[in-house]
């Protein structure tokens, strides 16, 4: 049985600890901001190692061809050395990080985006920074540093987002076909009275999940999922109707879904009351078409 609520109302710490990886915004609504895994900042990781370290052996490579033909002094080689150094492994990732919002190719491959904590993109100060670190614990320890600092971060950050105040957030969700099914009998009353303010997207989705996956669970892990569910969702539905928490769960998808499609069709008949004025020809002024 779902226990019930004293209401849709919560303060901004409650609404925080349920959804600890969110961003509040000054609306009370919960942002649903996944950070990367560090299993996946690792393989993305590896990926820009390659291709900034291949990168510094290729100018490398290329100039002590060149000047070996043109017999340069042996102090040129020193300072080409530490300029491709610089070039490659630092100044190239902040500008790759600066100029695409925190993407990379090994970041593109795995679906992640460097931003700040409040969920911003970063700037040159945080690009900057993150290279810098990068070439101590990245490049210097080959990745070992920042494997250690980032299985202790809540977040899977590295040296370098602790101090920029950056982080990897993972933008790839996949999408969940909502299950199509009606009210249920035992909640028709309810749903005309029913307030369900809007939930955080990670709870939406796997509402969604398991609705759509609930056929094919066992029953004790079946009832069990579904009394989680139900408990992380009553804090947003008032007032919560005595029933069967999978019957709960299923009344909030169908209410949420009902007023959503209001809301597009709303949306939809205003956009027509302003078809005219906005298709129109202002008044006095010659139609030329």
């Amino acid at each position: 049985m779902v226990r019930p609520s004293g209401g849709a109302n919560w303060a901004d710490d409650e609404l925080h600890e349920l959804v600890p990886d969110s961003l509040l915004t000054g609306e009370a609504v919960a942002l649903d901001l996944r950070p990367t895994s560090i299993v996946l900042r690792g393989a993305g990781a590896a990926i820009d190692f390659l291709v900034y370290g291949g990168a510094f052996v290729l100018v490398l490579v290329l100039f002590f061809i060149i000047a070996a033909q043109a017999r340069s002094e042996d102090a040129v080689y020193g300072i080409v050395a530490v300029l491709a150094l610089v070039g490659s492994l630092i100044i190239a990732p902040a500008a790759v990080e600066l100029l695409s919002r925190g993407k990379s190719l090994g970041r593109l491959a795995v679906g992640s985006r460097i931003v700040r904590d409040d969920g911003g993109a970063i700037g040159l100060r945080h690009a900057l920074i993150r290279s810098l670190t990068g070439m101590l614990e990245i490049f210097g320890t080959l990745g070992g540093t920042a494997l250690i600092v980032g299985l202790l971060s809540p977040r899977s950050k590295r040296l370098g987002d602790l101090i920029a105040g950056t982080y990897s957030q993972y933008e790839r969700v996949g999408k969940v076909p909502p299950p199509v099914f009606g009210m249920p009998l035992e909640l028709a009353g309810w749903a005309t009275i029913a307030d369900v303010a809007r939930m955080p997207n990670g709870l939406s989705r796997r509402i969604a999940q398991f609705l759509a996956q609930a056929p094919q669970l066992d029953p004790a892990r079946r009832a069990a999922q579904a009394t989680a569910l139900a408990r992380d969702a009553a804090v947003f539905v008032s007032p919560v109707p005595p029933v069967a928490s999978e019957l709960f769960l299923a009344g909030i998808t169908v209410v949420r879904r009902g007023r959503e499609a209001e809301a597009l069709a709303g949306a939809a008949r205003r956009l027509q009351t302003l078809e005219p004025a906005l298709r129109g020809v202002p008044h006095g002024f010659p139609d030329r078409g």
